[in-house]
């Protein structure tokens, strides 16, 4: 008998062509896989290549639209390909489950934490009220949320990201099925709960012997759970291996790319590789030279010798919310969001801030731009009050200081074409010259952020998230502004795109000397791209340092935790880690007097 739980052969899904010439597109092409009993298998790739497909086809979940070829899907000894869908209600939750990669999407908000736990186990063990209760409290208390009994009753959306990803998790394992599928099951999370959902995930695979399916677009975060990775590209795999093999000897260029392009721990390159070093768009391997990704080390080391002056100074800001109640007799609800915060930016510089959800560092930013009245403090722009300035002069300051917001897809409005998009914040502020110089400064910012011009007249739903994010940088820039701020403007894209952008704010900040106020609860990706660092917690501004002796001296434990809790991107059993291919590079072009951060 298989000693696999799950064997998929020559699984091929497509799409009708919208252009309706009656093409279909492949979305995934001549599949196979395995996943042995109580493995750890890894489905790695970026955006659009076909993984979540490739799941929901093993769960009977595609949509109406698609079309599944497929030789053979064998979950131990059912033959799911060969099932009905009212045959599959009888699998799913129960001899296979799933964890989705959005949970306030997942869960039903009607229904309490407790009860949708209890579903499975009324559909699949036909257990009574009180077995159920029973039950989902221990499933409660093994993923950590307790006490049981007041989680058992609260609603999603009283819970936090990761709380519900845990919720998620105890209903994905009520019935204890033999094959877990986790997609994405810690994409935007902050790093340390990151962590926690991943060492319970391991905990929870031994504890009920069960095989794992983990899909995600970051190599890194498998590297030390997974057993075998398999890397997916454009719907087919390019690499199967042990996850020793595929991190020590990569075979395809794509893989090289994606290992290579996460942020390195040890070193502080010129700039990151992106897949595009790797591999042309014909999927042809390109020869690649560490070096060139430190040629230029000691530029954003500050080769000035006189101190930059600030451009921004905080001084004692405090922002409360407060929510009074409609019952006569009632307090007032106070929520102190931010406590006396100390900051000062330099001119020129790179000045991150790093928290987990939740810490302010969203409500700074916003205070900064006064989007939000602070309730106390003062905020100086050089030698102005944005706190206390008029209308007209912040109008002015908001020029000069522009905002990339976090979700490109809610940041950009969905009926406005992107060249309208550009042109609004000229128009606005009378800027940019004749109707002529704007329409070709437009061209010139889509051609700078990695955009074909051409694309001016799409709306942003024609748009990938990659793509989103970087006309949401280029609208920032039509105002050639002094200031950028970035509120984790990188978090929820592919590592490869994450790349991509991180290299393209570096870029445009030697050509204009722009000061970047970079927002992120990853704390690898403010170490490559920061100068200074500021980690928050709970409103507070706990630490503040050198990018390197935050990363090196971390001196408050909260920072230390945090290191701790970033992927490492080093599998079981190597000793070689993801930043070697950035530290050979600078070992040789380093010059004596400088240290690697």
């Amino acid at each position: 008998m298989s000693q696999n739980v799950l064997e998929i052969e020559n699984l091929s899904i497509s799409f009708p062509n919208p252009k309706g010439d009656g093409q279909d597109q492949y979305a995934v092409h001549n599949l196979s896989l395995n996943v042995a009993k109580g493995e750890t298998f890894a489905l790695v790739g970026e955006s659009g290549s076909g993984k979540s497909l490739s799941s929901l086809a093993i769960m009977g979940l595609l949509p109406n639209n698609a079309k599944r070829q497929v030789s053979r899907i064998q979950l131990g000894d059912h033959r799911l390909d060969q099932y009905s869908n009212a045959k599959m209600q009888d699998i799913r939750g129960n001899r296979v489950a799933m964890i989705f990669q959005e949970p306030m999407t997942s869960l039903n908000p009607l229904v309490t934490i407790g009860e949708q736990i209890g579903e499975p186990l009324r559909i699949h063990r036909k257990l009574s009220p009180t077995l159920r209760r029973q039950r989902a409290e221990q499933l409660l208390a093994q993923v950590g949320l307790e006490p049981t009994s007041t989680f058992y009753k609260k609603y999603p959306h009283e819970l936090s990201g990761g709380q519900q990803q845990r919720a998620m998790i105890a209903m994905a394992i009520s019935c204890e099925p033999d094959l877990l599928i986790a997609d994405e099951p810690t994409t935007a999370l902050d790093v340390t709960i990151q962590k926690q959902v991943l060492d319970l995930m391991m905990e929870l695979q031994t504890r009920h012997r069960m095989s794992l399916l983990f899909i995600t677009h970051d190599l890194g975060v498998v590297a030390d759970i997974a057993d075998r990775i398999a890397v997916m590209r454009s719907g087919q795999i390019v690499e199967t291996g042990a996850s020793l093999a595929i991190f020590s000897q990569p075979r395809a260029p794509y893989t090289k790319g994606l290992i290579a392009c996460r942020p390195p721990l040890l070193s502080k390159p010129r700039r990151l590789a992106t897949i595009h070093d790797f591999m042309d768009s014909e999927g042809r391997e390109r020869s690649v030279d560490p070096k060139q990704f430190a040629q230029t080390y000691v530029r954003r080391q500050g080769a000035s010798a006189h101190q930059p002056p600030p451009v921004l100074r905080i001084e004692g800001l405090s922002k409360v919310f407060e929510k009074k109640s409609w019952i006569p007799g009632m307090k007032t609800q106070r929520f102190v969001a931010l406590d006396h915060i100390n900051l000062t930016i330099k001119e020129g510089t790179n000045f991150g801030l790093v928290g987990e959800s939740g810490c302010g560092k969203t409500t700074l930013a916003r205070l900064l731009v006064r989007l939000l009245q602070p309730t106390a403090g003062k905020i100086f722009y050089r030698d102005q009050d944005i706190a206390n300035c008029s209308a007209k002069e912040l109008k002015s300051i908001r020029r000069r200081i522009q905002y990339v917001f976090q979700n490109p897809y809610a940041a950009l409005n969905p009926r406005f074409r992107i060249e309208e998009i550009l042109m609004e914040p000229m128009l606005i502020h009378d800027y940019g010259g004749t109707p002529q110089e704007r329409n070709e400064k437009i061209d010139w910012l889509l051609e700078r952020v990695g955009l074909d011009p051409k694309m001016r007249s799409r709306l942003p739903h024609e748009f990938s998230g990659g793509q989103r994010q970087r006309v949401c940088i280029a609208r920032a820039l039509t105002l050639d502004p002094e200031m950028i701020i970035c509120d984790e403007s990188v978090s929820a894209l592919d590592v490869s795109i994450q790349a991509q952008i991180l290299n393209l704010l570096l870029d445009l900040k030697d050509e204009r000397s722009i000061t970047y106020l970079f927002i992120s609860h990853d704390l690898s990706v403010v170490k490559f791209f920061s100068d200074e660092v500021a980690v928050m917690k709970d409103g507070l501004v706990v630490e503040q340092a050198k990018a390197s002796d935050i990363y090196h001296k971390p001196q408050k434990d909260f920072t230390k935790q945090l290191l701790e809790a970033i992927p490492k991107g080093i599998p079981k059993g190597s000793d070689r880690a993801i930043e070697e291919f950035y530290t050979k590079g600078i070992a040789t072009n380093r010059p004596p007097s400088e240290n690697p951060i």
